[in-house]
């Protein structure tokens, strides 16, 4: 019933669920994402204009997350984590996204860390040997993580070709008596300077190395010869204080491999949903820009003048658009989520492509169209609207699976099959 404090409560607008309809999802569902949730609105948009201002990590929001045990999301059951499947894992980020999208993608690569070693290892095929080594490896790992609340990130970029799946990794791992050298340098590298272990992708150091050699490895932060060097000043995502990561003669056990040698390799082919983890991020922040833009017009914004703007037609038609192209998003986005599995179809691979592409560049086209509606003071950095838009432009541009390399993989699985090349035109 409305109060005499707040006579319009029973008709102010309501923000939806990340997945619109929460009665399709299970208990557990429900209520991890609720989880988040209520972290992403009692504290992390709090913090997420200055962590952004600054270009700071938000170390707050992970001892949050610490605090409540969403560090151990995706680690599987049989260690003590949550267990979150696929689906799971991308609304809960993607509920992060909505409050804060440096905290929601920084989350992203720790995630991804848990579920090679865990939901993606567990489809792979493995040698008895090879699944006895991995589990007693990766019982240290998610330890570290649910007993010990370790952070890990996975540094992916070099400025190569391997990134985008085209060449082996320039980062070289030299095995040796008891386990492996690292040298190399990788770029972008979220969460550097606050990780615990850096889940490093490079190339067994040997004769002939192509991309089947490649090997996950978890590198201490505090290991001799890890360093971490350049400026952080870029256009969104400045949260995330993604610097260079340089290792110079790193050595690191046996046990610090996530997977066994090679199967890296085996999950790129068996499991393309794993280079799709950027995309719930963007997903939130889709969501977060439309939200903002109807409390806006309603002129329900906490300390903002209570000068409604929603009856004008172009503000009503421009929300209309705006929510199309969301609930478009919202349905491509929940439906490759919840296809994720080990050896997908050819119409599955594609309708993914499609979902990713769809998510980052339809988080921009929102933003932008938030802004345009919403109009000047929009742009203040005291709303969050202009962080958002900024953020929002940064998916496309993200490796392994760019807007550019979407169309390009989506344009050619279209039009080939298996191994069919180019006719003979004479």
């Amino acid at each position: 019933m409305p109060t005499l404090a707040d006579p319009n409560a029973a008709t102010r607008y309501l923000p939806p669920h990340i997945a619109g309809n929460a009665e399709l999802l299970s208990q557990a569902q429900r209520e991890l994402i609720a989880q988040a949730a209520e972290l992403g609105r009692e504290r992390f948009a709090q913090r997420a204009e200055r962590h952004d201002r600054e270009a700071s990590f938000p170390f707050d929001n992970f001892d949050d997350l610490r605090q409540v045990g969403l560090l151990a999301l995706c680690v599987p059951t049989a260690f003590g984590g949550h267990g979150a499947d696929f689906a799971t894992y991308a609304l809960v980020v993607a509920e992060m996204g909505r409050h804060c999208a440096a905290t929601a993608l920084s989350f992203n690569m720790h995630a991804s860390a848990c579920l090679g070693a865990g939901l993606i290892a567990d489809q792979l095929d493995m040698s008895p040997l090879q699944r006895s080594e991995h589990g007693r490896h990766r019982a240290v790992h998610f330890a570290q993580i649910v007993d010990g609340g370790k952070l890990y990130a996975q540094p992916f970029s070099e400025g190569g070709a391997a990134a985008a799946g085209k060449a082996a990794w320039a980062t070289r791992a030299r095995k040796v008596e008891g386990g492996y050298r690292i040298d190399g340098r990788k770029i972008f590298a979220s969460l550097s300077g606050a990780a615990d272990f850096y889940g490093l992708l490079c190339t067994l150091d040997k004769a002939g190395a192509t991309q089947r050699d490649a090997l996950y490895l978890a590198v201490p932060a505090a290991s001799p010869g890890v360093s971490v060097c350049g400026d952080w000043d870029p256009l969104g995502m400045r949260g995330t204080v993604s610097r260079n990561l340089l290792l110079q003669d790193v050595f690191v056990p046996d046990s610090a491999r996530l997977l066994p040698e090679g199967l890296y390799h085996q999950a790129t082919q068996r499991f393309p949903h794993m280079f799709t983890t950027l995309s719930p991020t963007y997903m939130g922040i889709a969501q977060a820009a439309y939200d903002f833009t109807v409390q806006y017009l309603r002129a329900e914004l906490p300390g903002m003048s209570p000068v409604k703007r929603r009856m004008y037609p172009t503000k009503q038609n421009a929300v209309a658009e705006m929510r199309i192209k969301l609930e478009q998003t919202r349905a491509l986005f929940l439906q490759s989520i919840r296809e994720a599995r080990i050896d997908p179809d050819d119409d599955t691979r594609q309708r993914l492509y499609a979902a990713h592409f769809s998510v980052m560049e339809n988080a921009n086209a929102v933003c932008a169209l938030a802004l345009r509606t919403c109009g000047g003071q929009a742009m203040l950095k005291s709303l969050p609207l202009e962080r958002l838009y900024r953020d929002s432009r940064c998916g496309s541009l993200m490796l392994p699976w760019t807007a550019e390399l979407c169309l390009d993989r989506l344009g050619r699985e279209c039009l080939y099959a298996g191994i069919e090349g180019d006719e003979i035109i004479e």
